[in-house]
């Protein structure tokens, strides 16, 4: 069995050759960098990011776990971003916020980052180029709900979705006091919904208090004393507060959907989504004949939901996830026959599936 030393010099030698090999892959991506930039090609690749994360999870026959691959990777692609071309991320704010640590699960460290005011504002700044890439939350599977503005916002602007991920929703409870010496515990209404069961067993419950936002409610505890918030771990980290319990959800599977909004939609990968708008011509019958398109093609349907029109009364914008890309021959089929008993179809973008490999 080797000495304790000589591990460590085999640790030192494999890192020599890891750095070594490093900068090597960084060349070759500042070299890549220069042929998008010539040719205007966005930096972020969704179908290439998922190639590339699967392979390395194929190849990799442990004792590093399939998680802490793509986490190390995530960083890594980040850093190849930044050589590229440092793109700049938008997303629903403040600082802390899940939106925020949705972008940073996607984008990584090495990007810009820019903290919007409302969703309305990512689409906005897509829409006028501020920013070359926007993540906003589309579904909670707790709350049982869609995001409306963000459907709302799909309806006014050009902006297309290039890729999606599922972010696990895990709530804290932070604060620089003692739990016997919180006075107030502020939140966003939204989460202390999902935090019902734990509240009232702790007693806290009657001690809670409405805050604009999980981040803005970090803040305030950070500088007001007694006072606790319920977020996320990058709130607390960035605002300085101690958890004093973790991982306080009611459900442990709670997690949100968040879109990433992109200038052009990826390219099919062979296990995609395609996200549709579409709405229906006046007369009976036509929302029954559109989704009989897609049965009639053999294509899945994952979601549909309707907003009314804000352009015209009596109107609804339907939207609709179907498995697929929507250059495949059964969903084009599907969507050219729609066009007949539509108004307007709308393709919002198609990207591939969320998995295990959500780093960027």
């Amino acid at each position: 069995m080797a000495s304790l030393d000589e591990l460590r010099q085999r640790i030192d030698s494999l890192d020599d050759e890891i750095v070594a090999l490093l900068n090597q892959r960084a060349e070759a991506a500042v070299e890549i960098g220069r042929l998008k930039n010539a040719a205007g090609s966005p930096v972020f690749a969704p179908d290439r990011e998922k190639r590339i994360l699967d392979r390395i999870c194929e190849k990799s026959n442990g004792p590093l776990s399939k998680a802490s691959l793509l986490a190390i990777y995530r960083e890594l692609m980040s850093a190849s971003f930044a050589l590229e071309r440092p793109p700049r991320v938008g997303y629903l704010g403040p600082k802390g916020s899940y939106s925020h640590e949705a972008a940073m699960t996607k984008f990584g460290a090495s990007v810009e980052y820019e903290a919007l005011v409302h969703i309305g504002g990512v689409f906005d700044a897509m829409d006028r180029g501020h920013i070359d890439y926007g993540v906003v939350p589309v579904e909670n599977n707790t709350t049982g709900g869609v995001v409306l503005d963000t459907l709302d916002a799909f309806a006014e602007t050009g902006v297309t979705i290039c890729n999606e991920l599922q972010l696990p929703i895990h709530l804290n409870l932070m604060a620089n006091c003692r739990m016997e010496d919180i006075e107030i515990v502020q939140s966003k209404p939204e989460a202390f919904k999902q935090v019902q069961r734990w509240l009232a067993e702790t007693g806290l419950v009657e001690k809670v208090a409405p805050a604009p936002s999980t981040s803005r409610a970090a803040e305030l505890a950070a500088h007001t004393k007694g006072t606790a918030a319920i977020g996320s771990a990058l709130a607390a980290k960035l605002y300085g507060l101690q958890i004093l319990a973790a991982n306080i959800e009611d459900n442990p599977r709670n997690a949100t959907r968040f879109f990433v909004l992109g200038k052009e939609p990826a390219k099919p990968t062979g296990n995609d989504r395609t996200s549709l708008m579409f709405v229906t011509a006046h007369r009976a019958g036509a929302l029954a004949e559109a989704l009989l398109a897609v049965q009639k093609h053999g294509v899945n349907l994952t979601m549909i939901t309707s907003r009314p029109s804000a352009s015209s009364a009596g109107e609804y914008n339907f939207f609709a996830d179907l498995d697929g890309h929507a250059t495949d021959k059964a969903l084009t089929a599907t969507i050219e026959e729609m066009r007949r008993h539509c108004k307007s179809v709308r393709v919002l973008g198609s990207y591939p599936k969320p998995g295990e490999a959500v780093a960027a």
